[in-house]
């Protein structure tokens, strides 16, 4: 969602607003939370990038999003290798504020080769380790793309994939931490091949984390067909441009609602802005009207 949208997206976006005020009982952004299981949180890539664990704490309480997923490798520093120490102020820290610390957002991903897999396998361990001393819920992984052969949604890739997540998901099970696949990268971001992986792993914490990806529906029989194959196994969303006239967000939340999704629903948009918090809040708003 850019600060400086254009005119058609502007347009589209201001009539959401005034279809939300205008509809009986209806009182904006307060009034649609009451009507919302669905929960507003922010994934730090890419806005939050260069925040540390206080700012993203402060910032999150004042323009009131619940929960947030810390992505690997940005500034506010929480990695495998942090001490004991380190662990336990940071865990502190959130269960001192209203935000919840949802998830890590690591980037490990298991379809190379076998050394590689293995090392991507063990890292997810110690994100795992992590996650768990944190007191977070879950910990983000995905597919990075692959080339898919012959009959695409069997290829030995997406196998690959699939039993390294089921290694993954044993270990987080005994400590209680999800797995949480992103539907994402070449090929693998398509929901039938993440189904395949996901039918492979075939374990209860190994989950989805749907990425509102034009894929969704733009292929594979468009986007019920799409929601569908995942529809039971999304544990997470990540939501991206909000303005995006294209993507069928407003059908998107029904469906969630329908099936009884009442999880965290993340932004994770591709650049930061000058005015974050304004950013933010109009971004909140734009989450609740979408939802009338």
């Amino acid at each position: 969602m850019s600060m400086s949208l254009n005119r058609r997206g502007f347009l589209k976006t201001g009539a959401a607003f005034a279809a939300a005020g205008a509809m009986p009982g209806t009182t904006g952004k307060a009034e649609a939370a009451l009507q919302s299981d669905l929960k507003l949180g922010l994934v730090t890539y890419n806005l939050a990038k260069q925040w540390d664990v206080p700012t993203i704490i402060n910032n999150c309480t004042e323009t009131n999003y619940e929960g947030v997923e810390l992505r690997s490798t940005h500034a506010h520093g929480v990695e495998p290798d942090i001490s004991a120490a380190k662990r336990k102020e940071v865990k502190q820290r959130f269960n001192d504020s209203p935000v919840t610390l949802v998830s890590l957002g690591s980037a490990c991903e298991y379809h190379k080769e076998p050394a590689d897999v293995k090392k991507n396998i063990e890292d997810t361990k110690a994100f795992i380790r992590l996650a768990a001393d944190l007191g977070a819920e879950a910990v983000k992984v995905r597919p990075n793309g692959c080339e898919m052969e012959g009959d695409q949604f069997h290829d030995p890739k997406l196998v690959q994939i699939g039993e390294a997540l089921a290694e993954c998901g044993e270990y987080g099970a005994e400590r209680n931490v999800d797995i949480r696949v992103e539907v994402h990268g070449r090929n693998t971001q398509r929901a039938p091949a993440m189904e395949r992986i996901m039918n492979v792993a075939n374990h209860s914490h190994v989950n989805v984390c749907w990425n509102c990806n034009p894929t969704d529906h733009l292929e594979d029989g468009g986007f019920d067909a799409n929601f569908d194959r995942l529809k039971y196994r999304i544990h997470f969303v990540h939501l991206k441009e909000l303005s995006d006239p294209q993507y069928p967000y407003r059908r998107f939340f029904r469906r969630l609602k329908q099936v009884g999704y009442n999880g965290y629903c993340c932004m994770e948009v591709g650049k930061g802005s000058e005015d974050p918090i304004r950013f933010m809040e109009y971004y909140r708003e734009l989450f609740y009207a979408l939802q009338t």
